[in-house]
């Protein structure tokens, strides 16, 4: 895909990765609308923010209506944001396990349901899916977050099917870690100098968007080199 003046939807674009996207898209020359409940630290000519709930079709679909309105299309659409409570089935807060599920699994659904009609109008699109490795492999105490990012690659290995003879893209990411605010909730697993960058993430993502038009990447696991000391 040609980047220059492409529009790309970015989700949870307040910090860590979605932030660090925006800002290899817009110096990509990609336009950005950036969603999220809490303004980024982000002052670009090509770059809007939407305040919304990504919880919520109703906030979804406002905020989709209103980047319409401003940028009149959508080719690229990353969802980021989520969320990750650990805990075990038997103990954790429904509250924990229906969040999870609501910002990594239905914001997803929201989202595509909302840009897929428009990429297939343009006869182009990339959706890329940010999942896990936890979405590869259970992890011990670690349930709801694997369970709602399995389901983040079954949607997406269903949804490429669905969509590629329009010239649609979807992608599926499994980072390992990478040092985000994701670990400041979660006493199990505290952010370490071996994890990944999230800027090591945006530099990958314009990578995927750059392949030639008949080059479909799948999925991608990626992780750091070295583990933790």
């Amino acid at each position: 895909m040609e980047l220059k003046d492409k529009v790309a939807v970015v989700t949870g674009v307040s910090k860590g990765i979605g932030l660090s996207v925006a800002r290899r898209f817009l110096e990509k020359g990609l336009k950005v609308a950036g969603w999220s409940r809490t303004a980024p630290d982000l002052s670009l000519p090509d770059f809007k923010f939407y305040p919304v709930d990504l919880r919520n079709f109703e906030s979804i679909e406002n905020a989709f209506n209103a980047t319409l309105q401003d940028f009149g299309t959508v080719s690229v659409l990353i969802n980021n944001a989520g969320v990750g409570y650990a805990g075990k089935m038997d103990e954790m807060p429904v509250s924990q396990w229906m969040e999870m599920f609501d910002l990594n699994v239905h914001a997803l659904y929201y989202c595509s349901r909302l840009a897929i009609p428009v990429m297939k109008q343009l006869k182009e699109g990339h959706i890329i899916n940010i999942a896990s490795v936890a979405a590869l492999e259970g992890k011990e105490d670690w349930v709801g977050y694997c369970g709602s990012k399995y389901a983040v690659r079954g949607i997406s290995q269903s949804l490429y099917k669905e969509v590629r003879n329009y010239g649609i893209k979807v992608t599926c990411i499994f980072p390992g870690a990478v040092n985000t605010h994701f670990f400041d909730q979660n006493e199990l697993m505290k952010a370490h100098p071996n994890m990944m960058n999230p800027d090591d993430l945006a530099i990958t993502l314009v990578d995927l968007l750059q392949t030639s038009g008949n080059c479909h990447p799948v999925e991608l696991e990626i992780r750091p080199l070295l583990p933790r000391n």
